[in-house]
């Protein structure tokens, strides 16, 4: 089973380029992120013409995630536990259904920025929140699988020039440290398992040149339960989507589990 996460930054202006990908790469199931629309205005018909189960967590402009599946998807769950006030659509979880199923989560983390602001301790309470989620959830011994774009750098060796990043929320020992303390549940990094060599960069910057410098950051990650993790065959990031016309900051990350 194939498992792609995926930031695509306004699925409705990048749509030509988000269906280019899933024809060439057919994954199983895809977790989306910054869809920027409401579930209405999701394109739900142009993937199911490619034969996919589609769930969404939509709001209007920012923030939305989605889950996209060639299975039918269960036990969907809409937004992250743990406060009923938060109205931002970054969390959806459900079962792809099949022989083996797999609970998948697409997750859009909080920014965090600027990190003197309201917006960098909002960041750090959504991190709990998940921790303590990704904890009941683990207690399940489920094949488990939280995708998404976490807007944490984990180490040094995952940006090109981490001085540039020192200031940054994304980069912040805060932010790192809770990013250290979800993963010491038991969750397992796909991207340190298969490879974790420096420069597995996912994002690139519209600005200054990042893209054809390669001054990236690697913020896009899957993590595995003990059981996914035993599954894990290979870890892939589409870094040449980055260079299409008119494409997402992020590219599609894809973790492979043998069942």
């Amino acid at each position: 089973m194939r498992i792609a996460t995926w930031n695509v930054n306004s699925v409705n202006a990048r749509l030509p380029t988000v269906l280019q990908w899933f024809e060439d790469a057919a994954p199983d199931v895809a977790c989306l992120q910054e869809i920027k629309c409401v579930d209405e205005k999701f394109p739900r018909e142009a993937f199911e013409r490619l034969g996919y189960n589609v769930v969404t967590h939509g709001q209007k402009t920012y923030n939305g995630v989605a889950l996209v599946s060639k299975t039918p998807l269960e036990d969907v769950r809409r937004g992250l536990p743990g406060d009923d006030a938060d109205e931002q659509a970054r969390y959806i979880e459900a079962v792809v259904s099949g022989p083996s199923p797999v609970r998948v989560a697409s997750i859009y983390l909080p920014n965090g920025n600027p990190v003197g602001t309201e917006k960098f301790p909002y960041k750090l309470n959504w991190m709990a929140r998940l921790t303590a989620h990704a904890s009941d959830l683990l207690a399940l011994e489920e094949t488990l699988v939280l995708a998404g774009d976490y807007n944490v750098i984990p180490e040094a060796a995952d940006v090109a020039v981490p001085e540039a990043w020192a200031n940054d929320a994304l980069f912040q020992p805060q932010s790192r440290g809770a990013f250290r303390g979800l993963k010491n549940l038991g969750l397992v990094d796909a991207y340190m398992q298969m490879d974790g060599a420096p420069g597995g960069y996912t994002f690139w910057d519209y600005q200054a040149g990042a893209w054809p410098r390669n001054l990236g950051i690697r913020i896009d990650h899957h993590l595995l339960s003990p059981q996914a993790a035993d599954r894990l065959t290979a870890l892939d990031i589409h870094s040449d989507v980055r260079g299409w016309e008119k494409p997402s900051d992020h590219v599609p990350v894809v973790a492979t589990l043998a069942f």
